[in-house]
C-alpha cells in the first residue's frame, strides 16, 4: 500500500495466510478468510461465516475492537467504481438496527467487483 492511498483513506488486499495466523483465535472451527482489505490500521475481512472489521485505536494501536457482522444482518449494499477525477471506489452496507452505512475507500488498483462479488455471494446465497 502506498503512503498517499494509506493517508487518503483507501484500502489494498491483504495477505490471506498471514491474517489467518494473526486470527486463529479469533475465527470458530472450519471459518476461512475469503478476502482482506487494509485501510491505514484499520482491516475490512470477509469470511465465509461473517464480515469482520477490525478497527486499531489509539495512538498505539495496541487497544483493537473486533467488529463481526453475520450476513444475514446485511440489509443492501452498494459498490461505487473509481472514476477519471475520483480516483477511489467506495462500498456501502446497510446493517439492521443501523440508518447509516458502513462506508469504505477502495484505491483505483482494488477490484471492487470481486470485493462487490465476494459480499454478494454471502449475503444473497
Amino acid at each position: 500500500m502506498g503512503l498517499f492511498d494509506g493517508l487518503i483513506g483507501n484500502a489494498t488486499e491483504v495477505n490471506l495466510n498471514k491474517l489467518e495466523e494473526e486470527l486463529k483465535d479469533l475465527l470458530i472451527p472450519n471459518e476461512t478468510i475469503k478476502n482482506a482489505y487494509k485501510v491505514i490500521r484499520d482491516t475490512f475481512i470477509f469470511t465465509d461465516k461473517r464480515l469482520i472489521l477490525i478497527d486499531k485505536q489509539g495512538v498505539t494501536g495496541k487497544k483493537t475492537e473486533y467488529h463481526s457482522i453475520p450476513y444475514k444482518s446485511i440489509l443492501h449494499f452498494s459498490v461505487e467504481t473509481a472514476g477519471t477525477f475520483d480516483l477511489d471506489a467506495e462500498l456501502k452496507i446497510w446493517v439492521s438496527g443501523s440508518a447509516l452505512p458502513i462506508q469504505k475507500n477502495f484505491n483505483k488498483s482494488t477490484n471492487i467487483y470481486k470485493v462487490q462479488s465476494v459480499l454478494a455471494e454471502y449475503v444473497l446465497g
